[in-house]
């Protein structure tokens, strides 16, 4: 598949600037971005936040309330849960970047729109540009959907993963969806120590 270079063909290009420094290129653009509707019902932008040379990044779908109110992604009880996470595959908040899909939160939490999606995905896609991770791991079917570009589910491709050009892409279920459904609580923490197997190989 190359999926997700088409997702991540770059709008810009690279000069001099380090991957830290790009990255907060692209918070500011977000910040000032008032291309759809979702600008106006936001208290944060939260454009992603953590380690920008990072080997692993972390896509979900889009912020909640808390990190609305916050500006960071996953600050809730999923991202607690998160961090637990990853401790599984030994790895810290501080060793991987925490992005969305979506860089402001739709009301109610409702999925994201087509046209919303069309005009955030290129913050998304410089993210990964910028940061050059060895592993994509998607959270959630949206995110999974999304970033594979297919109508499998997540419970079909979770804790499998799919090479897709450069990159390698590592679907598993939303933290949030293992905190409200416990069945899922045992996938994912497997999934979470498949993928620190998978880091420690190489």
């Amino acid at each position: 598949m190359t999926i997700v270079n088409d997702h991540f063909k770059t709008i810009a290009p690279v000069g001099e600037e380090t991957p830290e420094q790009l990255l907060d290129m692209i918070a500011q653009s977000v910040a000032a971005c008032r291309q759809c509707y979702l600008c106006e019902g936001r208290t944060n932008v939260v454009p992603g936040f953590g380690n920008p040379e990072a080997r692993v990044m972390l896509i979900g779908e889009a912020p909640g309330k808390n990190e609305d109110l916050q500006g960071r992604p996953f600050v809730g009880a999923a991202g607690k849960y998160l961090t637990e996470l990853l401790g599984y595959a030994g790895l810290t908040r501080e060793e991987v970047f925490i992005g969305n899909v979506l860089k402001c939160r739709p009301p109610s939490n409702r999925n994201p729109q087509p046209d919303e999606i069309t005009l955030c995905a290129p913050f998304l896609r410089d993210q990964v540009r910028a940061i050059g991770p060895e592993y994509i791991v998607t959270m959630g079917n949206f995110a999974t959907k999304f970033i594979l570009r297919t109508d499998r589910g997540i419970t079909k491709l979770h804790g499998r993963l799919e090479q897709t050009g450069r990159f390698k892409v590592f679907p598993v279920f939303h933290p949030a969806a293992a905190i409200y459904d416990r069945t899922k609580r045992e996938s994912l923490e497997e999934d979470f120590r498949t993928l620190g197997e998978f880091l420690r190989q190489q």
